[in-house]
Parts: C-alpha cells; structure tokens; sequence
C-alpha cells in the first residue's frame, strides 16, 4: 500500500496565516481605511496585476528582476562559503580579511548602487552587484561561525581513527557548518530582495523595483502593492525551498521533530 501522502502541519499554519492576512488586508483597505490613495485593497492590487500581465509588463519586470537576483545570488553564494572555509582554515588569513570585512559590512549599500552603475553602466552587472555586496556578508558570517563553532568532541573522535584535516572538514566540520550557512542563505534571499530593488531604482527601465518607483511617482498605489506584494511571494518561496534544501543535507535537525 503506498504512503497517503501527508501535509505537515506547519503548511497548514502558514497558509491559514497567509489566508488571514489577506482577509484582514481587503477589511481594512475598504472599511478602516478607505482611500485607495494610501492603502489598496487586494482585490484591486489583484486587479492591476492582472492587467499588467495582460499588457506584457509583468513578466517582463518579472524576468528582469529574476535574473538580477539570480545572478547576484548564485555568485555571492558562491564566493561567501569559498571565503567563509579560507577564512576558518587559515588564522593568518582571518587575521588578515577580517579587518576588510568589518568594514565592508559597514557600508550602506544604498549608497554604492549609484557607484556600481558608474562603474558598470546600466545593465545587469552594475544591478547585480548590488545584490552581491548584501547578499556575501551575511553567507560568510554563517559559513565562518559554522565551521569554528563545531563540536570539539566530535573533532577528538574522527582524529582518533587517524582522520586527515580534508576528512575532519568533509565528514564533520562543514556538514556540522550546514544550518549556518542555510541560515545565511535565508538571509541573503530578503536581503537580496531588498537589493534587486534598491539596484533598479538607479538607471533602470524595467523590473519590480523600476516599476514600483513609477507607480509611487504616478500614485498608482494598487500597482506599487503588485511590486510588494510579488516580493513577498518571492521571499516566501525562496525561504521554503531553503528550507527543503536543509532537509536534504541537514536531515538529523529534524528527526527529533518528526519522531
């Protein structure tokens, strides 16, 4: 007999949450507040999405942002973790970043997107490395505690049965690193969000936040929710598949959870 395939009850939860705010959002858009000027009821921001899908516009922003996203994404990812194991490999290399670290991470990153399209021009390079420069800093920060902050015990224990360094990072320290950097990942997704949109509000003429400074400067408040509202979805979905990547590599986190 196969399995009957069972939803977790924390999907339940989260839907009814999402299912509450949406009823809340149409309540007090038409009934508290009631000026589509400064709060669009849903309904109408669902209205105006529709439309902009109608003319083409919304999956032409859609796919811009995407790909900005994407790209800045995947590449900080990808250098944050390289770092991040350098970093904690090498005390004389920790000693020596760690100073341009801190103070990159610093830096308000609203004000480098106009720096980036001086240097890059209007395109994808300059806006995806917006995205780059918030989304590295968390990634390495996680991946860097995750693997300083192993268990001794277990270190002790794989030594003992003549493990070289390689093994001790491949069998132990890095798949114990494994909620760190998800965790960081997770981060990254709302700040690399946030920078998609910071990024195309600077010499841009297409994407969710282009859009949703034209709808702010025209007063289009229901297509500036379309802008908001897409990001949230985005955020929610990038999170959840987050979430079942960890499953996939972190599966003894939730065992106790499940049992």
């Amino acid at each position: 007999m196969p399995r009957k395939l069972r939803v977790r009850p924390a999907v339940w939860r989260g839907a009814l949450s999402l299912l509450s705010a949406a009823v809340l959002w149409e309540v007090v858009a038409r009934y508290v507040i009631k000026s589509p000027l400064f709060f669009a009821p849903l309904s109408a921001v669902l209205s105006a999405m529709f439309k902009m899908w109608s003319a083409g516009t919304l999956q032409n922003d859609v796919m811009v942002s995407l790909e900005t996203f994407v790209v800045g994404f995947t590449a900080a990812s990808i250098a944050a973790v390289l770092v991040g194991v350098i970093m904690a490999s090498s005390e004389w290399l920790r000693d020596f970043i760690d100073p341009w670290i801190s103070a990159m991470y610093a830096t308000p990153f609203i004000a480098l997107a106009p720096l980036f399209t001086l240097w890059f021009g209007i395109g994808l390079l300059a806006h995806s490395a917006v995205v780059f420069v918030v989304v590295f800093f968390p990634v390495l920060i996680n991946t860097f505690a995750g693997l300083t902050t192993t268990d001794a015990v277990l270190i002790e224990v794989i030594r003992s049965f003549n493990a070289s360094n390689w093994q001790v990072f491949a069998k132990v320290r890095f798949p114990a690193a494994v909620p760190f950097i998800i965790t960081g990942l997770r981060l990254g997704v709302a700040r690399g969000l946030v920078g998609v949109v910071v990024a195309e509000m600077f010499g841009s003429s297409a994407g969710i936040g282009y859009r949703i400074l034209v709808s702010g400067q025209a007063f289009d408040t229901a297509s500036l929710f379309v802008g908001i509202l897409l990001l949230a979805i985005a955020g929610v979905v990038g999170v959840e598949l987050l979430k079942f990547v960890e499953r996939q590599l972190a599966p003894w986190r939730f065992q106790e959870k499940s049992e």
